[in-house]
């Protein structure tokens, strides 16, 4: 087994050691009640940037409160004036360790900013750099891909917002997520490996929450496959994209439940393309199937975990192992 599939089987385990404490979160909690936020950034790269904009989808769809991606070089390169008083600014990262990514943080404190570090590793830049420190528990991580932290990054978001809303119903299904994950790394997704063994481009699709896990996949099928994989809204495939779409270029389209999954059905119907759709049992030609959790925000968790179990697959069948081409 490689490492990058036996990191994300672990995914379950990671979730559930979330959820044994949350004093963490209910501390930051309290200190998000203190103050109003007219707006918060995010700060990230690579897969926790995808993190980042799962934690901003659901903070702006179930708070309201507008979310921003700050590019890390206004901070460090411009130095520019950033007028973050009392506002929070939120880091994700796997090792704590990125110069740009502790020197924006820092700059953002200095600024006046509530600075909060998810990160999966104490003790190191990025921790100190911050007020608040918030640790994503999935251990170590040899493989090149990271997959477990990420699914770390997106269960502590919905872990943060479910408590910040005191929303019973949310945090009653964060605690059935593990097994929820147990069942989608079983699920059978090898026909998608046979189909996309020859391919050396795609797209992939999603919308709202989802579109993080859209990102996260495009950008694993480049790192573990070298396939030239590219993520799209659904909202804006039918634009510039559909140009470069023809019957041989494959489509992965997600369509967990949500108010988005009707018209990502309609896509991928409708495309010219061959389309792998993953959705629900219940979705017809849904040949990839998804885990429906107990709360809709919670199935692109679920879903990526089964695109992490498949794209392990494809990378094996392409002989590519754990570390990246030199």
């Amino acid at each position: 087994m490689s490492n990058m599939l036996n990191e994300a089987l672990q995914s379950a385990d990671v979730v559930a050691a979330q959820l044994v404490d949350t004093s963490r979160i209910e501390e930051l909690t309290v200190r998000l009640a203190e103050q109003p936020r007219n707006v918060v950034l995010t700060v990230a790269h690579g897969s926790s940037g995808h993190a980042a904009s799962y934690f901003a989808s659901l903070t702006m769809s179930r708070i309201g409160v507008p979310v921003a991606s700050l590019p890390m070089s206004v901070a460090t390169l411009q130095q520019a004036p950033l007028r973050v008083s009392g506002q929070l600014a939120v880091a994700f990262s796997q090792s704590g360790k990125s110069p740009d990514l502790v020197g924006t943080m820092q700059a953002l404190r200095d600024a006046g900013a509530f600075t909060v570090a998810a990160v999966n590793i104490a003790g190191l830049p990025l921790e100190s750099a911050c007020e608040f420190y918030l640790p994503l528990l999935a251990g170590p991580e040899l493989s090149v891909a990271a997959t477990k932290s990420y699914i770390a990054m997106l269960s502590l978001s919905a872990i943060v917002i479910a408590h910040v809303q005191r929303d019973v119903e949310l945090l009653n299904a964060l605690k059935t997520l593990p097994d929820a994950l147990r069942a989608a790394g079983k699920l059978d997704w090898t026909r998608a490996v046979r189909e996309l063994k020859a391919v050396d481009r795609m797209i992939v699709v999603e919308r709202g929450l989802g579109l993080a896990i859209a990102q996260e996949a495009a950008l694993k099928l480049k790192e573990t496959s070298g396939i030239q994989a590219e993520a799209f809204s659904s909202a804006e495939v039918r634009h510039g994209p559909m140009e470069i779409i023809d019957k041989d270029y494959p489509l992965l389209v997600f369509a967990p439940r949500g108010p988005e999954q009707a018209g990502l059905i309609q896509l991928a119907a409708y495309m010219r393309a061959r389309v792998l759709l993953a959705a629900p049992s219940d979705v017809p030609d849904a040949e990839r199937p998804l885990v429906a959790t107990d709360h809709p925000a919670l199935d692109p968790i679920a879903a990526i975990l089964s695109f992490y179990v498949m794209a392990a697959g494809l990378a094996a069948a392409h002989g590519r192992p754990d570390t990246p081409r030199p």
